[in-house]
């Protein structure tokens, strides 16, 4: 039974890599079943493996390239379908759009799948059932999630090192080798199961099941102590700022009237509890004011100044128009009690389709749009440096922003905190706002800074330096955390992605090494 199964075509090709491919998911938040992942690899690796020996005769009828093609994008589509279903939820708030799901939810998947079908048809021709080939597959996954990081605008989601986001301990080693590096790692050990299926001797077999158990432990260990040096460190640091979450729990909906955003200011007020004595920075999350550009609520400025004293900075997600280019920023500000502009940042990473349409000039023509309330498509902010005010040195994210490892190693080694605003609403109840929350532990122990989220109908949080949750507030709650952060300033950062070439070159190396020693 066993058997026919194995040799049929269509189980392998199809049924199989699906299945592994869509079971991805529940290694993720909110699930973070990483024991999944023990499966999925070393079984991929082997189908690979097993396709390259079986398709001169049992699939001898199909090219055997275009049987690892398939399998590439059958598993890829599996992986992203579970994984990023929940973006067509932003589609059901236009009746425009909704026309546009089951093509969201096919092709998108479909497309980003080609990240997995190409790299598996380049292994599939040097992969064989041994220790060095372990090292290539390793290699070639990691590069495709680089790849799919850095290409068109990038899109770094659910890379395989999220799935540990669960143990803080042992992210700590982010600090040091940057994401890639780790993202390499931990589809290495992921994948070492796979020598059940090696002609090896039972030594080795279990020697491999070891190894994966005492890295696993050698990184906890390092992680706590560095856990518990920086518990002390907190608890003698003098430079702190006051700090208020508010998380309003708004209902997302278009064109609303100034008399519904006046409601909405006095909730916002309601729930910051703003104690006029207290020097406080509120952090208010993207699309508070949904569809209004800051000159449009300038005449709430009134009922800030009764509400605000001069001891506060209120900081939140507005558009913004400029002059010159006579078009919209999707914008982050900082302002006084008088709703003065104090700082302002201009977001750098825009979603396509939701913030901007590609090729717009064309595709308007078909009365196309971007998803986000408005016409035409935000500007693209440029670089600019953090946000500084009293003593705070902030780097901002605005919504998925959050993702971009690159923008925390490009950042000041003057940061001493980060801020990240988003409007999650547009997910629903989905899986959408807990992987997106999870890419912050990520971002607080790279930049060992604490990092403060503000989200409407997402996960509201204060991360410390370390990754650890400190305080949260789900994505059904209202109500605002607050806490004395305390203002960490060292040069302990990641700065760029050299570890992880000098392990992909070394991991490489060590196969042709091992391949033409076989060879001779």
């Amino acid at each position: 039974m066993f058997e026919k199964f194995i040799n049929n075509r269509f189980a392998i090709l199809y049924i199989i890599p699906f299945v592994i491919g869509s079971l991805s998911v529940l290694s993720f938040q909110p699930f973070n079943y990483t024991f999944v992942n023990f499966f999925i690899f070393p079984i991929l690796f082997y189908l690979i493996v097993y396709i390259k020996k079986k398709s001169k005769s049992v699939y001898r009828k199909k090219p055997y390239k275009k049987n690892l093609f398939i399998l590439g994008t059958v598993f890829g589509f599996g992986f992203f379908l579970s994984n990023i279903h929940w973006i067509t939820n932003s589609l059901t708030f236009d009746e425009n759009f909704k026309i546009f799901i089951p093509f969201g939810l096919i092709l998108i998947p479909l497309f980003l799948s080609l990240f997995f079908s190409l790299i598996i048809l380049f292994l599939g021709s040097i992969l064989n059932l041994n220790f060095h080939s372990i090292l290539i597959f390793s290699s070639g996954l990691a590069v495709s999630d680089y790849l799919r990081s850095k290409i068109l605008t990038g899109f770094p989601w659910n890379l395989w090192a999220y799935s540990m986001s669960w143990s803080t301990e042992i992210l700590q080693i982010l600090n040091k080798i940057g994401l890639f590096a780790f993202n390499l790692l931990v589809i290495t050990i992921f994948t070492l199961p796979v020598i059940i299926f090696f002609k090896t001797s039972t030594i080795k077999k279990i020697f491999s099941f070891f190894s994966i158990i005492l890295i696993f432990l050698s990184l906890f260990i390092y992680g706590s102590h560095k856990i518990n040096l920086n518990q002390k460190n907190l608890e003698n640091s003098t430079k702190r700022f006051n700090v208020k979450i508010i998380s309003p729990n708004f209902k997302l909906k278009y064109n609303i009237s100034e008399k519904e955003i006046k409601k909405r200011l006095e909730k916002l007020i309601k729930y910051s509890d703003p104690k006029k004595d207290i020097k406080t920075l509120f952090i208010w999350p993207e699309g508070v004011f949904s569809g209004y550009s800051y000159d449009e609520i300038l005449f709430l400025k009134d009922i800030f100044e009764k509400n605000f004293s001069k001891n506060h900075f209120i900081l939140f997600g507005i558009n913004t128009f400029n002059e010159e280019k006579t078009g919209y920023f999707n914008s982050l500000i900082i302002t006084n009690n008088r709703l003065k502009i104090i700082q302002h940042y201009k977001k750098q990473k825009l979603v396509p389709f939701g913030e901007f349409l590609p090729l717009e000039s064309v595709l308007n023509r078909f009365g196309l749009k971007k998803i986000t309330e408005g016409h035409g498509s935000f500007l693209k902010g440029y670089d600019q440096k953090n946000l500084k005010i009293e003593n705070l040195n902030i780097l901002p994210l605005i919504c998925y922003e959050i993702i971009f490892t690159e923008l925390i190693q490009s950042s000041s080694n003057d940061t001493n905190i980060i801020i990240n605003i988003s409007e999650d609403g547009w997910f629903g109840n989905s899986l959408g706002p807990y992987q997106h929350f999870a890419k912050g532990v990520y971002r607080a122990i790279e930049k060992n800074s604490f990092f403060l989220r503000s989200t409407n109908k997402g996960v509201s949080a204060i991360i410390n330096n370390k990754g650890q949750i400190i305080k949260r507030l789900d994505s059904t709650e209202a109500g605002h955390i607050e806490l004395e952060v305390p203002l960490i300033k060292n040069k302990n950062k990641t700065k760029n992605d050299l570890i992880f070439f000098t392990l992909l070159i070394t991991y490489i190396s060590i196969f042709y090494f091992y391949k033409k020693n076989n060879e001779n």
